[in-house]
């Protein structure tokens, strides 16, 4: 059995990670444990370069607080007027890594960002919703359901996977 820890307490994310590997390795048992680690970045990260640090920050935190076959960071932010997550996934020194699809946000929204509130809690407020961030996130919200945040993310996931699918390549 494979043991992979995600650096998140998430619910939405700690899923998107156990279905990818479930998917991308369906022959292969795994527990998949999330851990609540500090990205040492803003609550909201506001441009690429933040998001990608947090997630870099997250994973490095993760190794140090367990052992696992898989580390898996995941760090939503934004990018001008889109939000977006990186993907980092680490195993035995070997490092994968992907941006998830790119959405626009409504100007009501970034309005909200720029003074200093969270996407979840900004998406919370224009939509009448509860902690959306650890369900259908923005993404479900804006695609009327069509898209999920853990859909978008197990794309994206499967995409930091390729140097784990394709090892004689990597």
């Amino acid at each position: 059995m494979w043991n992979i820890a995600v650096a998140s307490a998430n619910p939405a994310k700690i899923n998107a990670v156990k279905q990818c590997f479930q998917n991308n390795f369906p022959e292969q048992a795994v527990k998949v444990s999330g851990f609540a680690v500090a990205s040492g970045v803003a609550e909201q990260p506001l441009t690429s370069a933040e998001t990608l640090l947090g997630a870099q920050n997250r994973l490095q935190a993760l190794k140090l607080q367990t052992v696992a076959d898989y580390y898996v960071a995941i760090e939503a932010g934004l990018d001008i007027d889109m939000t977006f997550a990186w993907m980092l996934i680490e195993h035995d020194g070997k490092l994968g890594k992907a941006r998830s699809a790119s959405l626009m946000l409504p100007p009501a929204a970034l309005h909200l960002l720029a003074e200093g509130i969270q996407l979840g809690d900004a998406m919370d407020q224009l939509f009448g919703t509860t902690n959306i961030k650890q369900a259908g996130g923005a993404i479900g919200l804006l695609t009327h359901n069509q898209l999920s945040r853990a859909s978008v993310y197990q794309q994206a996931l499967t995409l930091a996977l390729i140097p784990f699918l394709n090892p004689q390549r990597f």
